[in-house]
């Protein structure tokens, strides 16, 4: 009998030290998973700035000098910043016309049309398109949109001498680093929104005519005004300002109008009088227009379409408009305009051809208007409808527009194949060489026709080869990305299957078991050497660094992975053996897993969703519930109206209104609510349901007015909001009395939660309490409401979890029990494919945290007058830090109430974490292909937050569950089962 014991006992030590092994086996990996994790998603999140944000632009071509005599000497281009096609085209409410001098241009001396703008409809990547030819450079990004982050070549670059006035902001982009240039901008105090800003657009005009009297007494000037390949360039940013401030349909707009088109008819005479030998160009034209909500960025007609009147040397006159006039009426304008749009009748103009162009059209034009090479970087097609040239000055023109486009496509490609080992040409550009010769054949024997189609032809193809060579890398890139977030939630699933599922100890035995590792030596031997490979290819390739972390990171994985071959194996084997149910299960668990996911990304843009959410949400638990307690029972109405309460705040506003009696009222709900949940705690001793989630402790509580005080702190704080605010909007001062009342309130009431009983209501209810003051004190309207609602619905969850336990207690712990002789998760029980609902829901809840009270795009969506009962002083550090705060508030109480159900269901909440994680990279891919690198800032810096933020969440929700874990790392969870568990 001794020895029978005794090997009981060395057995029973073999499995205790075993399962210690596995424990500190499990930790030490999950350590490691949680900082590959946090790597992962920081190093993947920077491939959208290499695959999307790549700047299109490229140095080292040779310049193509025009084989044609210069039509003009001088060019004039004015720039109505701001200045909408409609408004400077159509008539008023008297029938007048508000720009009479540039309409007379446009009947009896220049061609005219629209210029179409591609978003965003900005300021700087307008006047880059229009002066330098390319459009919005996506690499800006990195630069805050604020500055090109790449040199390029302009039109002023290409000229003898450039004068340039205008705005600050503009002038210096294209002068300031220039030898060659005159220019000079008001200062930045100038742009005052609470003025008529076309004094500004006079400004600039009154520089350059005290330009050309200098001129008459200095020499040297005037002798530097005679010469040829001058440009002038004039920014009025008059309509820009006006529009902002008074919006394009105000007096003060339109009128602005009428002060353009005088500055136009008083330049143009000036500069005649002035030179009296009819070799100037002028071209007028705007970067962008203006909604009629005082904006512009977007793709909006309003914002995209601007004029366009070119006259003087070298432009065609007025033409009448014929039906032979265009061919190509399939053809879209970068603003995705089609060809010949019919001209507005009230715009007076419909028996005149009308010559649209895409933005970028200009540059050329101005380029062959005086003769010079095209800026290297444009990729603007010259519209030779407005230039009046012989045929063949004409055909040359095309050609040498045509060969500046070329050399770039040439040089990408050039640039692409010395740095490839396998490179793959643009085929359709294979034999460009011998199109160019056809071309000079075709001219050479006077055959214009056909070498100006061959040539635009030719064009076409440099656009898509150039098009080709920028997006180039773009599938290798994204294929190791997604191949790296696929491995990622691969390795996540096996971590999850192997460490916190009924396999895991069967695993482990087996682990045990076998101890040949030398296949899985092998395979990272195989995964090294094919890194390795990879390594070298991109070395000889050049490849940036980035791209070799890419690689790096996505081969690590894959390796990892096949690594554990064997778990793949018996976990297949495992599977193999089960019944076409439990397929369909998984099947049908994972379509509504990913439907989930898919509402949460569409969320991002669309937050009326959640109320759809949340009024289905509650139909569909009422009658769950009311089938699933056998009993007559409020809480299938609990659930459903909390749920309801909850769907109100989605369709609310993003931009919050004042309401302090809304914020003081809401602290009067937030007692009541932490009133009802006491009692709950106090009066349901003997019920069976209640005994997991409520504090039946025969012992005295250590602080037994604990309740009373946060409730008195609540209350104190409604009392401060009103009082903070209505003498800060009487004195504009907040007291020092005031201010230091209620930091105290807020350092106080946070601390205490960690004084309650340890009850999972009781804990629950006090945190809820804890942060209601800091809360209520920086909120200013309906969002305090909404912090009572989002406890609500939080509280219906808990309920709907503890009905599932109640009802399904005896197989629960049944399936606990099969498993626990190795269980190596302490205090818990395994996953089961049930589970996946408890991250699910706490994503939708997580979310919502966020959207019920704001905007998801931007921080700026909350108001900064939220600090203001703290801070009056402006300290932007200390106002972001509440501001922040006050936004993670929902998100503390939400993670609390999930690692509370975690406790409450038994599950280990690690295992939680990394289904939360695995989710999130579901959602991470969807918003990696909806990055944009087109359209308004506001669409494309949103589309790169989206991404950002989902990416972010693996250390996001990690942080926040460190925190909230000081407040539930001792909740204790009361069962009728303990005593028997003990006793098994």
């Amino acid at each position: 009998m001794g020895g029978e014991e005794r090997e009981l006992g060395e057995g029973s030590n073999v499995k205790a030290n075993a399962k210690r092994r596995r424990r500190t086996w499990l930790k030490r990996k999950e350590k490691w998973l949680v900082v590959l994790g946090v790597v992962l998603h920081a190093v993947y999140m920077l491939s959208i700035f290499d695959i999307y944000f790549k700047s299109p632009i490229v140095h080292g071509m040779d310049l193509v000098t025009p084989r044609f005599k210069a039509p003009a000497k001088r060019l004039v281009l004015l720039v109505a910043d701001g200045l909408r096609a409609d408004k400077f085209f159509e008539s008023d409410s008297e029938g007048k016309f508000r720009a009479p001098f540039l309409r007379s241009v446009i009947k009896e001396k220049g061609r005219w049309g629209v210029s179409h703008a591609r978003p965003p409809t900005e300021s700087r990547p307008g006047h880059v398109s229009i002066i330098a030819g390319f459009y919005e450079d996506p690499s800006a990004v990195t630069k805050g949109w604020k500055a090109n982050p790449v040199e390029f070549d302009s039109v002023f670059n290409r000229s003898r001498h450039t004068f340039s006035y205008g705005s600050p902001d503009i002038v210096p982009i294209f002068c300031a680093g220039l030898p060659h240039t005159t220019w000079n901008s008001y200062p930045h105090d100038f742009e005052d929104f609470a003025t008529d800003a076309s004094f500004l657009d006079e400004w600039s005009f009154d520089q350059f005519k005290g330009l050309l009297n200098r001129s008459k007494e200095d020499p040297k000037l005037k002798e530097l005004l005679l010469q040829d390949n001058l440009v002038v360039f004039l920014h009025l940013l008059g309509c820009d300002s006006n529009g902002h401030a008074h919006r394009p349909y105000s007096s003060i707009y339109l009128n602005n109008v009428a002060v353009v088109d005088s500055i136009a008819e008083r330049v143009y005479n000036l500069l005649e009088d002035y030179y009296r030998d009819n070799r100037t160009s002028y071209v007028f034209t705007a970067d962008h227009g203006m909604h009629d909500k005082g904006s512009h960025g977007d793709g909006h007609p309003s914002n995209t379409d601007t004029p366009l009147v070119v006259w003087g040397a070298g432009v065609k006159h007025p033409k009448p408009v014929s039906s032979s006039n265009h061919s190509d009426c399939g053809f879209r304008f970068v603003d995705e305009h089609m060809h010949d749009t019919p001209t507005p009748t009230k715009w007076g103009l419909h028996g005149i051809e009308r010559v649209d162009v895409n933005q970028a059209d200009i540059a050329p034009l101005m380029s062959t208007l005086l003769g010079l090479p095209c800026p290297v970087n444009s990729v603007g097609s010259l519209p030779l409808d407005y230039i009046d040239m012989i045929k063949e000055d004409e055909v040359e023109a095309v050609v040498a527009n045509t060969k500046q486009i070329l050399n770039q496509f040439l040089r990408k490609s050039q640039t692409k194949q010395s740095n490839s080992l396998y490179f793959k040409p643009f085929k359709p550009l294979g034999d460009y060489s011998s199109l160019l010769d056809k071309i000079e054949d075709l001219i050479s024997i006077r055959d214009y026709a056909v070498a100006r189609k061959l040539s635009e032809d030719l064009r076409v193809l440099a656009l898509q080869g150039l098009h080709y060579f920028q997006t180039y890398d773009w599938l290798m890139l994204m294929t190791v990305i997604i191949l790296g977030y696929i491995g990622w939630m691969t390795y996540i699933v096996l971590h999850v299957l192997q460490s916190y599922t009924s396999l895991a100890g069967y695993m482990f035995r087996k682990e045990q078991a076998d101890h040949q590792t030398d296949n899985t030596r092998k395979v990272q031997l195989c995964g090294c050497l094919f890194l390795g490979l990879l390594c070298i290819i991109l070395f000889k390739e050049h490849s940036p660094p980035l791209y070799h972390a890419y690689t790096s990171m996505t081969v690590f994985l894959w390796t990892q992975i096949f690594s554990e071959y064997r778990f793949i194996k018996a976990l297949w084997k495992e599977l193999y053996g089960r019944r076409i149910n439990y397929f369909a299960k998984i099947l049908a668990i994972g379509v509504f897993s990913v439907f989930i996911l898919e509402f949460l990304v569409n969320s991002f843009t669309q937050r009326k969703l959640y109320t759809w959410c949340f009024l289905v949400s509650g139909v569909i638990s009422f009658l769950y519930l009311l089938k699933l307690i056998p009993w007559r029972s409020g809480i299938p109405i609990f659930v459903c109206v909390a749920c309801w309460f909850l769907s109100v705040f989605t369709l609310m506003p993003a931009e919050i209104p004042d309401n302090n009696r809304l914020v003081i009222g809401s602290g009067v709900m937030i007692i009541m609510i932490g009133v009802a949940a006491r009692l709950l705690d106090l009066h349901t001793e003997g019920n069976k349901f209640w005994l997991s989630i409520c504090n039946h402790d025969k012992k005295q509580p250590k602080f037994p007015m604990l309740f009373q005080l946060q409730a008195l702190l609540v209350g104190l704080s409604s009392v401060m909001v009103s009082i903070s605010t209505s003498h800060r909007t009487q004195k504009q001062e907040l007291l020092a009395l005031h201010q230091i009342t209620n930091w105290s309130i807020a350092g106080i009431s946070i601390v205490l939660p960690l004084f309650s009983a340890n009850g999972l209501l009781s804990r629950l209810t006090s945190i809820f309490l804890g942060f209601a003051p800091t809360f209520l004190l920086l909120s200013i309207g309906y969002e305090a409401v909404f912090y009572g609602a989002l406890a609500l619905a939080l509280m219906a969850w808990i309920l709907v979890e503890n009905t599932l336990i109640y009802s399904s207690k005896v197989n629960r712990f049944s399936s606990s029990f099969n498993n626990m002789e190795d269980n190596v998760i302490l205090d818990g029980r395994y996953l089961q494919l049930s589970d996946v609902r408890i991250p699910l829901i706490f994503m939708v809840l997580f979310n919502v945290a966020f959207f019920g009270t704001g905007n998801f795009a931007s921080i700026a969506s909350f108001e900064i007058s939220s600090v203001y009962r703290f801070i009056t002083v402006f300290s932007p550090f200390l106002m972001a830090a509440l501001l922040i705060f006050k936004l993670f508030i929902p998100f503390l109480l939400v993670i609390c109430v999930f690692s509370a159900i975690t406790k409450l269901n038994r599950l280990p909440r690690l295992g939680c974490y990394f289904l939360v994680i695995l989710f999130s990279d579901v959602m991470t891919m969807h918003f990696f292909f909806l990055v944009r690198n087109t359209g308004s800032w506001m669409e494309i810096g949103n589309s790169i937050s989206h991404f950002g933020i989902v990416s972010a969440q693996v250390v996001f929700v990690l942080l926040l569950f460190a925190v909230t874990n000081i407040y539930t790392k001792d909740i204790n969870i009361g069962s009728a089962d303990r005593s028997s568990r003990k006793a098994m």
